[in-house]
């Protein structure tokens, strides 16, 4: 699929992170969170839109916003990289519909083999019992 979220449908917060950073991590907003509304892109039609609410039904909110963050490098700009290509790439996966599966029937061949196996092993197996003499 080759689908791109439209950047004006993107809203992004930057707010305070967590972590290793000392004085800088309590000044700094570098912690990114991107969102994307689901329910509401009019770039989707409405059979990718229903497809992507269910298949990120886990981890869309009550509005059917998807919300990705990023905190794990010191500066803004590269966990707003990093939130924007991980929101991409979810969607991306999500909307990669897999093929259908069509049943098929083992050949004759190979079920005539299975049950000569099965025979071979269970006349093995009859032969090494022990048989006990007539009186």
């Amino acid at each position: 699929m080759d689908f791109t979220i439209p950047d004006e449908e993107i809203v992004l917060r930057a707010s305070r992170s967590s972590g290793p950073g000392g004085q800088h991590v309590n000044t700094a907003s570098t912690r990114v969170e991107a969102r994307w509304n689901v329910r509401a892109s009019p770039a989707l039609s409405e059979d990718d839109r229903a497809w992507l609410l269910e298949r990120l039904a886990g981890r869309l909110d009550r509005t059917g916003t998807l919300r990705v963050v990023a905190s794990a490098r010191r500066s803004q700009a590269q966990n707003r990289t990093a939130a924007l290509q991980r929101l991409r790439t979810l969607v991306a996966e999500a909307l990669v519909r897999p093929k259908r599966r069509r049943k098929t029937k083992p050949p004759k061949s190979a079920a005539e083999a299975r049950l000569t196996d099965k025979r071979r092993r269970a006349d093995a197996k009859r032969r090494r019992r022990h048989v006990e003499p007539d009186d």
